[in-house]
């Protein structure tokens, strides 16, 4: 059986990454969502092993030490984390993970696990990304203008993962994601146990 795929999803703040995630989990049954692990206390209607894993700060601190994570933050005083467990057994019995996660974070997933496939989403236009943001009517100025100075920074390291989509529909989105996977599954790479005989 051939190994599934960790498909990385990154971009800056606004560029629709939670809506894409959902309309592509919709459509694709046979995709599972990584689930982090969290220190934060369950929110109503959070199902541990469903929404997070649900740690104390002591049993987090003792995955960390134990190298448990692809990677791990610590968000307002509450840490947040990938586990490997999970992503490898899901990968390890033929499936394929989805990660939404922030560009830093992405970058610490490619360091542990370069065979992913990590996609960049962007916006249509800055002005355009200027416009969700301010659209949400949650965030002062001073925050929107934090966010798109993030976001110009997050945008120069593009570079550093394999594929770049627009997110001008949703739908248009989730078409190429799956047009990249079905390419990243025809890869000579992906069956280096074949090409060994």
């Amino acid at each position: 059986m051939s190994k599934g795929l960790l498909i990385v999803l990154s971009g800056p703040s606004g560029t629709g990454k939670g809506t894409v995630c959902k309309a592509l989990l919709n459509k694709r049954k046979d995709i599972s969502l990584s689930v982090s692990c969290t220190t934060r206390t369950p929110r109503a209607g959070e199902i541990d092993g469903v929404s997070y894993f649900f740690k104390t700060q002591d049993e987090f601190k003792k995955l960390i030490e134990k190298d448990a994570f692809l990677e791990y933050a610590d968000v307002f005083s509450n840490y947040y984390g990938t586990p490997k467990s999970f992503v490898d057994a899901e990968i390890g019995q033929g499936k394929d993970v989805l990660l939404e996660i922030d560009v830093q974070g992405a970058l610490k997933v490619k360091a542990a696990y370069p065979q992913g496939v990590y996609i960049f989403l962007v916006p249509p236009s800055m002005e355009e990304l200027e416009n969700r943001i301010r659209s949400r009517g949650t965030e002062t100025s001073e925050q929107i203008e934090s966010r798109l100075g993030k976001a110009s920074s997050e945008m120069k390291l593009m570079k550093e993962y394999d594929y770049r989509i627009v997110n001008d529909t949703v739908d248009d989105v989730v078409s190429r994601i799956e047009a990249i996977m079905a390419a990243e599954k025809l890869r000579i790479i992906r069956y280096e146990d074949e090409t060994k005989e």
